[in-house]
């Protein structure tokens, strides 16, 4: 594999849930204004709003160049069968411009549910992905073959995982990391391997606001996400950073906060840690808004920087 064709993608991106909550005019007008803004890719979510194939042609048919990625699709979702083909039909119309992010940390044994609905489990983590990918592979194709071929990532925190990204897809998409496990994700994945790093942010000059906004994010994945408890354990952070409340160590450590400069800093930083490419998502105390006037103001520092 090899890390060159993330440079379609350019070095900073915007990730968001955002849109989930948008009627689809205000949708397209928002991904053409971030095209327009010069940001290489568009990432998005999945929980339950849009379906994450009905979003992505959403945004690749409002746009005419910027990379649309699932950030992530989730595997829980739909069979492997419907995601190849949904793949091979967006890479088709959109040559080039789609990128599919695999996972779904809702892969063990328990039953979880959310608002009152049972979300559907596979099996262990790694095992389970692993089958999804062969399963995929193995989908009959009686559709026309996208040129180029359509490009994969795993969401991806722990070595099995970022290994198993390294060695079946283009790359890893991770989500709620410092700049630490940037490091250890390159080490494990080789030089090579598409290394794309969700960044959150709050763009406020008034530090103790924005620290707010960047703890309430923090506190709503440690109470909700065991996953990125395990992984921010695994990264040396302990009982007294995360019982009772993130501490302003981890805040700091999952979080940029502070002017225009202390993002781009944040950002060169996990580039310099071997990120291949950094997806901001901007953070405001009005979640369900598209934090537009943040992507307005970001850009200038961010976007055709050489880094």
């Amino acid at each position: 594999m090899t890390n060159a064709p993330s440079a379609t993608l350019g070095r900073v991106g915007i990730w968001t849930f955002a849109y989930d909550q948008q009627p689809a005019g205000r949708v397209r007008e928002s991904a053409a204004e971030i095209e327009e803004l010069g940001y290489g890719a568009l990432w998005y979510g999945e929980g339950f709003g849009r379906d994450t194939v009905g979003q992505a042609w959403l945004l690749l048919s409002a746009t005419r160049r910027i990379v649309v990625a699932s950030g992530i699709a989730n595997i829980a979702f739909r069979e492997p069968i419907a995601t190849a083909a949904a793949t091979r039909t967006l890479s088709e119309a959109f040559p080039g411009r789609y990128v599919l992010g695999l996972g779904g940390h809702r892969v063990d044994d328990t039953v979880h549910e959310v608002d009152g609905y049972p979300v559907p489990t596979r099996g262990r983590a790694v095992t389970t992905m692993r089958s999804y990918l062969e399963a995929m592979d193995a989908s009959p194709a009686h559709s026309p073959v996208p040129e180029p071929a359509p490009r994969r990532l795993l969401a991806a925190l722990g070595p099995k995982m970022l290994k198993l990204a390294a060695e079946r897809t283009w790359g890893a998409h991770t989500y709620f990391v410092p700049v630490e496990h940037t490091v250890k994700a390159r080490q494990i994945m080789g030089p090579d391997a598409f290394l794309g790093v969700e960044q959150a942010v709050v763009l406020d000059h008034d530090l103790g606001r924005g620290r707010e906004v960047a703890t309430a994010h923090v506190a709503g994945y440690l109470a909700a996400a065991p996953h990125q408890v395990a992984n921010v354990r695994r990264l040396g952070f302990g009982d007294e950073d995360i019982v009772g409340g993130p501490s302003r160590r981890l805040v700091d450590a999952i979080v940029a906060y502070g002017d225009t400069e202390a993002i781009r800093r944040r950002v060169q930083q996990h580039l310099q840690a071997g990120a291949s490419h950094v997806c901001l998502q901007v953070l405001t105390s009005a979640a369900a808004e598209l934090p537009r006037q943040e992507w307005r103001e970001l850009a200038p520092a961010l976007v055709n920087n050489p880094w």
